[in-house]
C-alpha cells in the first residue's frame, strides 16, 4: 500500500533535504507536487484541500523558515499531518464489558467481510487470549454460512450454526444466549452484505444492532475502491452507530487513498487493516507507523512485533548454538531461514519496514522474488535428509531426481547449491570475525550485488 505516494513524497523530501533554506516560492511549488501526489493516490478532494492548507500554514511559519534543517522540518510537518489525518493513534477495541462482548461486522458484498471476521477472531484468540464465538447472519447465502464455519474451524474459534430459513434477528439473539451460557468472552456477528447500499439491508442491520446491542460495530471496506470506500462508510455511518473500520486488501492497493480519506470523511477510526489473504494477515492500524512508512522512514516497531510473533525462538537459538560450535550451515538451515522470512511477509515486506531500505525495493526487485524463494524451499524439500546435511554428495543424477521432484530445472538446483555455498562462507566469516567484520566487508551496508546470497531469486 502507498507505493506510488511513497515514491512521489520520497522524491520531494530528498530534494528539500538538499536545500539550505526554503522560500515561500519553493514551498508553494513543493505543496503543488504534494497535492498532485495525494490526488493520484485517490485521496478525496476535501481531504487533500484540508491537508495542503494545514501544511502550508505551518510550513510558511517560523517552524520551517528559521529551522537549521528546513527540508527535514518540512518533512516532519507532512508526517505530522498524515498522522493527524489518519487518526493520531491506534483505537483499540473496547471489550471491557460484561461477557460476552458483542462485535458486529457490516459491509458490502465482496469487501472481505467474512474473512475479516475470522481474522479478527484469530487475532483476539492469539493476542488477547479471548474465547471467541462466531455466527453468520447472512442467511441469504448458504455459502457464506459454510465459509464462516470452515474459517472458524481453521482459526480454532467457536461457530454457532445458522440456516437459510432462520430469521437474522432471532439468530443473533440465540447466538448471544448461547455465548452467555457457554462463557464466551466475545461474540462476532457476520451480517449479510449487498452489492450496493439499499434500504432493506440497512433496516436489517439496524434491527440486528438493536437486538444484540454490540459494543463495537465495525464497517469492513475494500481499500482498492479508493475514495468511494470513504463515501460508502459514510452512508453506513448514517444508518448505524459505527465505532470503527476494517480496511481490507491493502496489500493489493498501491495508492492508499482510502486509508488517508476515511477517517477525515467519516470521523471513525480505522481499527484494523487486512494485509493479505491468510488468516493471520490482520494488523492493528497505527497512523504514526503508516505515516513513517509512506515517507520511507520504515516501521521497525511493527517488524519487531512480527518477529516476536512469527519467529521460532527455539529454532533461532539452536541455529546460534550450532554456528557457535563451528558446525556447518546445511541446506536444512537455509530452508528454515527462508521459511522464517516468508512468515515475516517475505523480503519485500521486511525491506519496506526498515528505515532507508524502502527506496531500495525498486533497485533489487529482480532479486527480491518471494515466489523464487518458495521454489527453492520446494527444491530442498525434494532432497533426502543425507543430501540436505551433505550437499557435496549431490551429483548429476541426484540433481536430475531433485529437479524432477520439485518440478524445477536442473539449473535451478545448481543455483541453489551455489547460493548455499556462498551462505556457508558468510557464516564461517561470522564465526571468525563476528558481525563487525562481515559488515566491514560489505561497506557497512548491503552485500555486493544487493541482498545476501541465498535469500533472493539468484
Amino acid at each position: 500500500m502507498f507505493n506510488n505516494l511513497s515514491d512521489r513524497l520520497d522524491g520531494i523530501a530528498r530534494r528539500l533535504r538538499g536545500q539550505g533554506r526554503l522560500t515561500e516560492g519553493n514551498i508553494k511549488e513543493t505543496l503543488r507536487e504534494v497535492r498532485m501526489a495525494l490526488l493520484e493516490a485517490d485521496v478525496a478532494l476535501p481531504v487533500v484541500k484540508a491537508f495542503i492548507d494545514e501544511v502550508k500554514q505551518r510550513a510558511l511559519g517560523e517552524e520551517v523558515m528559521k529551522s537549521l534543517t528546513p527540508g527535514q522540518a518540512f518533512v516532519k510537518i507532512v508526517r505530522d499531518e498524515l498522522v493527524r489525518m489518519m487518526g493520531e493513534s491506534n483505537d483499540a477495541l473496547e471489550l471491557n464489558v460484561r461477557p460476552p462482548a458483542v462485535v458486529m461486522v457490516a459491509g458490502l458484498q465482496g469487501s472481505g467481510k467474512t474473512t475479516s471476521l475470522a481474522k479478527l477472531g484469530r487475532w483476539l484468540l492469539q493476542h488477547q487470549k479471548k474465547k471467541v464465538l462466531t455466527v453468520s447472519l447472512d442467511v441469504y447465502r448458504p455459502a457464506a454460512i459454510e465459509q464462516l464455519q470452515r474459517l472458524a474451524r481453521d482459526v480454532e474459534i467457536g461457530f454457532f450454526p445458522t440456516q437459510a430459513s432462520d430469521d437474522p434477528v432471532r439468530a443473533a439473539s440465540a447466538a448471544l444466549e448461547y455465548a452467555r451460557n457457554h462463557y464466551y468472552d466475545v461474540l462476532l456477528l457476520d451480517t449479510a452484505g449487498r452489492l450496493h447500499v439499499d434500504q432493506a439491508m440497512m433496516d436489517e442491520v439496524r434491527r440486528i444492532h438493536a437486538a444484540a446491542q454490540p459494543v463495537e460495530t465495525l464497517f469492513v471496506v475494500d481499500s482498492m475502491t479508493g475514495q468511494d470506500a470513504a463515501n460508502t462508510a459514510k452512508a453506513f455511518d448514517e444508518a448505524l452507530p459505527l465505532t470503527g473500520i476494517i480496511l481490507t486488501k491493502t496489500d493489493g492497493d498501491a495508492r492508499g487513498g482510502a486509508a488517508l480519506s476515511i477517517r477525515y470523511v467519516t470521523g471513525k477510526p480505522i481499527k484494523f487493516i487486512g494485509v493479505g489473504e491468510k488468516t493471520d494477515a490482520l494488523e492493528p492500524f497505527y497512523p504514526d507507523r503508516i505515516a513513517s512508512r509512506i515517507l520511507g522512514m520504515g516501521d521497525v516497531l511493527t517488524l519487531v512485533e512480527e518477529v516476536e510473533r512469527s519467529v521460532d525462538r527455539r529454532q533461532a537459538e539452536r541455529m546460534a548454538q550450532k554456528l557457535k560450535k563451528g558446525k556447518n550451515f546445511d541446506l536444512d538451515d537455509l530452508r528454515e531461514q527462508m521459511l522464517q522470512i516468508n512468515r515475516l511477509g517475505g523480503l519485500a515486506g521486511i525491506m519496506e519496514k526498515l528505515p532507508g531500505l524502502g527506496r531500495m525495493q525498486e533497485q533489487v526487485k529482480g532479486q527480491v522474488d518471494d515466489t523464487l524463494v518458495r521454489r527453492q524451499v520446494a527444491i530442498i524439500n525434494s532432497m533426502t535428509l543425507l543430501e540436505r546435511r551433505r550437499p557435496e554428495i549431490i551429483n548429476g543424477s541426484r540433481k536430475r531426481r531433485i529437479a524432477a521432484g520439485a518440478g524445477a530445472q536442473v539449473q535451478a538446483v545448481n543455483r541453489l547449491l551455489k547460493q548455499h555455498k556462498q551462505m556457508q562462507k558468510m557464516m564461517k566469516q561470522f564465526r571468525k570475525g563476528g558481525m563487525k567484520q562481515l559488515m566491514r566487508q560489505f561497506g557497512g551496508g548491503m552485500p555486493p550485488g544487493g541482498i545476501p546470497p541465498g535469500l533472493g531469486g539468484g
